[in-house]
């Protein structure tokens, strides 16, 4: 069985009655960030690849730039404690703590971006392309990998892709922490995430996209739907933005150019 699951006695009641059964849940943690011996934020998560999670969060809300930043990381997985010193031992709690935003996610999260924020990132400007049928194949083999969500339907999952293949996969109670533990072993084992393309399992959100475009990742996709400040921000920071990909099908929001119809840059009218 897989490590973040559980098997619980419980009752099963249909129309015909009513009989003991066992299920399967999905664990949940509450992890507690401490940047420098500053307690930043608890982010409620699935009890696995803590270190990538934190290392992640850090980097999304831009209170890490590099890998060579860190001095020391100690975890604590009985606690659900990550604890993080860099080597400027910079003060950053106190004065984000008053622009947190509690995020769209389940498994509740936090951000400490503000609108302010936006204006200060780079455009992604990736040439890269990807055709119709790299990322239906991409998507169909995302759909297999977790095994956790076929055991419970309780995770999320995220992938980091080149056009061929998955390249990092992760998988979280929280779509936003799934997406952080990505970028969290990519920043510690030295994984390029440029030109690359983001799968998510969960809803495209603002913060969500905003974590990619950090990144300078030209292309997310999504099985699910896009909110409209999410393909607004996709509009503004250059992302192309898929969603809906199912059953042969996708959604494409903003730069449709590049995604390639049988490997051709061209359009097609219904």
């Amino acid at each position: 069985m897989t490590e973040n699951v559980e098997r619980l006695c419980i009752q099963r009641i249909t129309r015909e009655g009513r009989r003991d059964t066992e299920d399967i849940v999905t664990q949940e943690l509450p992890l507690t960030i401490i940047l420098n011996n500053q307690e930043l934020v608890t982010l409620l998560c699935s009890p696995t690849d803590l270190m990538h999670l934190a290392i992640g969060f850090l980097s999304s809300e831009g209170l890490l730039g590099s890998k060579d930043e860190i001095k020391k990381i100690v975890v604590d997985d009985q606690r659900g404690v990550v604890r993080v010193e860099t080597e400027d031992d910079k003060e950053t709690a106190s004065g984000l703590i008053f622009k947190r935003v509690i995020t769209s996610g389940c498994g509740r999260g936090a951000s400490f971006y503000s609108t302010a924020d936006v204006g200060g990132l780079v455009k992604v400007e990736s040439q890269i392309r990807v055709s119709v049928l790299e990322v239906l194949a991409l998507v169909k083999e995302f759909q297999h990998r977790s095994e956790a969500y076929r055991m419970t339907g309780g995770v999320h999952s995220a992938a980091l892709c080149d056009n061929k293949s998955i390249l990092v996969f992760n998988e979280d109670i929280g779509r936003h922490n799934a997406i952080d533990k990505i970028f969290g072993q990519c920043m510690l084992q030295g994984i390029s995430t440029d030109n690359h393309l983001m799968i998510t399992s969960g809803r495209i959100s603002s913060e969500m996209l905003l974590k990619v475009a950090r990144r300078n990742i030209p292309t997310l996709v999504s099985k699910s739907a896009p909110t409209d400040l999410a393909v607004r921000l996709a509009s503004d920071l250059g992302v192309t933005l898929v969603g809906f990909v199912r059953g042969g099908r996708m959604n494409v929001y903003t730069y449709g150019w590049r995604i390639a119809i049988d490997g051709k840059q061209r359009s097609q009218t219904s």
